[in-house]
């Protein structure tokens, strides 16, 4: 984290424009031309600050570009200016207007810094160039000095940016240098400089031996673990070639040729014989790189040997645990280059890992070892899955707070996919344990886990994850109170004294919620699912603390991925297990502010994903999903998993995606829904409850219209023109304000296929309840078994009536199931608004002539939408077998179409909204 002084500074830098920055420049490029000093040293520091603080590449003058680059290469230029001018060159790459050169550079530093800003343009030719001038340097005969260190640096970008930049020549001789580095470091201590002046004297005190970790006087060959007061230039040189020792034999070497003899050669030194018979006096005998492997064997075996001394001072142990695990690293890569290591490294390697395994402190290390018996274990016949599985157990279980380690063993799952896999019950079963990292590193973590899902979720594991998932905030109060009851008094954090925080951990300390913690914060997953609703109401307390409020941000995207993992393998008896865990959890979650309705959000997608991949769910869940939605609060307190459960019954609930579902469930649900936007609109206690969303109940009408659509039972509950429930005569087509309902069939209440379905018109084909409610009306016929438009849909019908013209602004295609839902809405909704008795003359009219623009609908104005000529079907000039009805979207009735040639012209009608009648149009149906 930035202070505030720093973060005003990088805004100042950032709102800087090209005007400004090269008025700067300008300034700069006098003050280079004049003798520079602290002014010129101050200014660099600010043309760094405001080139590097923008994400991108900043354009500089070109003066000023030319004079960076001749004060970098001046010899009688400060360091610091140096430095700086590089420093900026770099920030301000790649630019094509460079002149600088490492060909003509003897001085090691100096050549540092210009290979630095070359390498910094990402050009292949000038890697080379530079690769060649170094080792140029390196390959001299000149007597070792301070210059030759600043070299490695750059050998290892040149290797990291070029691999196989080196030619096998320059390979071989930097192999030879690293090796007589790491193995031949001198012994003595570097000796004291002397300050003169009178008190110089030989009697002045002598610099004390070099010692290990642990204070006792080294005996064995120069490490990076060893201790002296002042260092020579040959260790100096040794701690830079082991830092670069892993990179270099990974990337630097020439590639081995993969011949029989190879093989062979390989499966002889794996022997008990060729192990054996490997004597150090044939080493100098060896290859560059072989000698070099050689040395770095027995370089990792002493750094193994000195990480079992306890070292005196803090800064002393941290150096000793990453020296350990660049030591096992770079022993895993000596291994898979040279078999013969790998049985001259187990013994070592498992008493490492038994010494290691329960000490919290040298945590880190287990996970190179754990990578090292991952990659060898066929070899070495090693049981990698014991020691993986206590990695996975034992670190998220007591270490879940160690940022780094956190981090690092996620970073050690991913990259071992491959091997973890191979065993379901590693990763499967311990996901409980890889959640308590997220759970309190989610922000970091997030994108993490979400490539880990595909390995963690399966047939067995799904339900239960998705239950940790939604637990997954809780699961951070819960770690948060045991990391509080395992600290001391002196340890704990300042917000634990809180009073809030101190109720939590009487209540995690009481034996009545034991069961319900030990649960949440499992190792293993399997065993009975518990429902945690005693602990939200515990935790509540705790549902405002940061930690909480992030880890509650991050599971929305995680449902997100876990359904698309999950979509990939469910089946039916799966998908109907989540979709009661959604039903059932929707609530029940942990009152974090905002949390509910984000995941309310997520559910109810994923609640018509799951539908559309496995429509017969609906007629299984049929009793569950009735239960669901015949309770008001379900509308009140999860309006969108509501809304998106009501829309799957009236979209699914057909014989054609299940051939169990009966007109029996179809009545049910019917009435159930109906009762239900009755209730909705209607039965209001007090003004101060809010009204039924428009949304819902849109939704409401669209279902109920689809379900009549698939019985003809409750047709004529649907017919806004029969009271009574009467069916109009066969001639007669009456109009309403619902969905087109046309049925055919000669068995009145036989469960009629269709609804949208597979066969739907494209303008039905909305994934979205509200969508779908508004893509005008729906026609079904049931001969079809599907839905078909009144009307094409680039059909010129003018537009349909809309809250301009007193109609709901979602109620395009929903269903108005009679007058006594006028009525009603009118009465609960509307007080203001008396309903009619009559309907007035609106809707849709149908003439041989065109329509006049002042023709005049009786007692009430009217307006007109001309159309394109409907041509009628000449071939039906009488009634038809069977029972035909239709209920399209307007407000009167109409005579039927005589059998003629002669086209007819449609358009809709409505009263004048400025007229008083006692008829008047309702306007207002939502």
């Amino acid at each position: 984290m930035f202070t505030a002084g720093a973060v005003s500074l990088l805004r100042q830098a950032r709102e800087i424009q090209d005007e400004e920055l090269q008025k700067f420049c300008s300034r700069v490029s006098k003050l280079l031309q004049e003798d520079p000093g602290a002014e010129a040293v101050d200014s660099l520091q600010r043309l760094f600050l405001i080139i590097s603080a923008t994400k991108y590449s900043r354009r500089l003058d070109e003066t000023c570009l030319g004079l960076l680059q001749a004060t970098l290469c001046l010899p009688s230029c400060p360091e610091q200016l140096q430095v700086l001018c590089a420093a900026v060159l770099r920030e301000g790459a790649p630019c094509h207007r460079l002149a600088l050169s490492c060909d003509s550079t003897q001085d090691a530093r100096l050549l540092s810094l210009v290979a630095s800003v070359l390498l910094a343009q990402g050009r292949q030719d000038e890697v080379r160039r530079v690769a060649r001038r170094v080792l140029e340097l390196l390959g001299g005969r000149q007597p070792e000095g301070p210059s030759l260190r600043h070299l490695l640096p750059v050998v290892s970008k040149v290797v990291r940016l070029a691999p196989g930049v080196l030619h096998e020549d320059q390979a071989a001789l930097l192999s030879r240098r690293l090796a007589d580095w790491l193995r031949h470091a001198s012994v003595q201590p570097g000796p004291t400089p002397s300050l003169g002046g009178f008190f110089s004297t030989p009697r002045a005190r002598q610099p004390g031996p070099i010692t290990e970790v642990d204070g006792a006087v080294a005996t064995d060959f120069f490490t990076v673990l060893s201790t002296a007061q002042r260092c020579t230039e040959d260790q100096r040189l040794h701690v830079q070639a082991f830092s670069m020792l892993r990179t270099w034999l990974v990337l630097g070497g020439p590639a081995r040729p993969d011949t029989p003899d190879s093989d062979e050669r390989s499966e002889l030194e794996g022997s008990t014989t060729s192990v054996l018979s490997t004597a150090p006096a044939a080493s100098r005998l060896l290859p560059p790189q072989e000698w070099l492997r050689e040395k770095a064997f027995e370089y990792c075996q002493r750094l193994i040997e000195q990480s079992n001394r306890r070292a005196l001072r803090k800064g002393d142990a941290d150096l000793q645990k990453a020296c350990l695990v660049e030591a096992v690293l770079v022993l895993d890569q000596l291994c898979r280059q040279e078999p013969t290591f790998l049985y001259r490294t187990l013994s070592s390697l498992k008493a490492l890992h038994g010494r290691l395994r329960g000490d919290p402190a040298h945590a880190q290390a287990l996970l190179p070892i754990a990578q090292f018996f991952l990659n060898h274990s066929e070899a070495a016949a090693v049981d990698s899955d014991a020691i993986c599985q206590h990695l996975l157990t034992w670190v998220p279980a007591e270490l879940f707070h160690c940022p780094m380690l956190a981090f690092e063993l996620v970073q050690f799952c991913r990259d071992n996919l491959h091997f973890l896999s191979r065993t379901p019950s590693l990763l499967g079963q311990s996901f409980p344990n890889l959640l308590k990292l997220l759970a309190w590193h989610s922000p970091a973590l997030t994108a993490d886990f979400l490539a880990l899902l595909p390995a963690l979720v399966d047939t067995r594991t799904a339900v239960e994850m998705l239950q940790a998932l939604l637990d997954l905030p809780c699961l951070t109060a819960a770690l948060d109170l045991q990391l509080g009851s395992s600290q001391g008094a002196a340890e704990r954090p300042l917000w634990d004294a809180s009073p809030r925080t101190t109720g939590c951990l009487e209540g995690f300390r009481d034996p009545q919620f034991q069961g319900l913690f030990q649960y949440l914060l499992r190792a293993r997953a399997g065993g009975a699912t518990k429902r945690l609703a005693p602990l939200h109401q515990l935790l509540q307390p705790m549902a405002s603390c940061a930690r909480v409020a992030h880890c509650a941000q991050a599971v929305p995207t995680l449902l997100q991925g876990f359904f698309a993992v999950a979509a990939q393998f469910v089946d039916g008896a799966l998908a109907d297990q989540l979709v009661l865990l959604l039903l059932e959890r929707s609530n029940s979650l942990f009152p974090v502010p905002g949390y509910e309705a984000q995941v309310h959000r997520v559910m109810s997608s994923q609640l018509l994903a799951l539908c559309r991949l496995r429509p017969a769910l609906v007629v299984d869940l049929a009793r569950e999903l009735l239960d669901f939605v015949g309770s008001v609060g379900s509308v009140c307190s999860k309006e969108s998993v509501f809304t998106s459960v009501v829309w799957a019954i009236g979209e699914y609930l057909s014989g054609a995606y299940n051939r169990r579902c009966t007109v029996e469930q179809i009545n049910r649900l019917f009435e159930a829904l109906e009762a239900l936007l009755f209730e909705l609109t209607q039965a209001r206690p007090s003004a101060a409850l809010p009204r039924c969303p428009p949304r819902v109940a849109a939704v409401l009408m669209t279902t109920l219209t689809k379900l009549a659509s698939r019985s003809q039972d409750l047709i004529p509950r649907c017919l806004p023109g029969s009271r009574d429930g009467a069916i109009p005569p066969q001639g007669q087509r009456t109009r309403g304000l619902s969905a087109a309902v046309k049925a055919e069939g000669p068995e009145p209440g036989r469960a009629l296929q269709g609804g949208r379905g597979c066969r739907a018109h494209a303008s039905h084909g909305a994934a979205e309840p509200a969508q779908d409610a508004q893509r005008g009306p729906v026609r079904t016929l049931a001969r079809r078994g599907g839905l078909l438009s009144p009307l094409p849909p680039g059909h010129n019908h003018g537009p349909a009536p809309g809250p301009a013209h007193g109609q709901p602004a979602g109620g395009e295609g929903g269903c108005l199931p009679g007058p006594w839902l006028l009525r009603l809405l009118s009465d609960g909704m509307r007080k203001d608004r008396p309903v009619p008795d009559v309907w007035p003359s609106a809707g849709w009219r149908e003439q041989r002539r065109p329509p006049e623009t002042d023709m005049r609908a009786p007692s009430h104005s009217a307006k007109f939408k001309q159309t394109a000529p409907i041509q009628t079907n000449t071939q039906r000039t009488g009634p038809q077998l069977g029972s035909r009805c239709a209920v399209t979207r307007g407000l009167a009735g109409r005579p039927p179409r005589p059998a003629t040639d002669e086209p007819i012209y449609r358009f809709w009608v409505w009263p004048s909204f400025g007229e008083t009648s006692s008829n008047g149009l309702l306007r207002t149906v939502l």
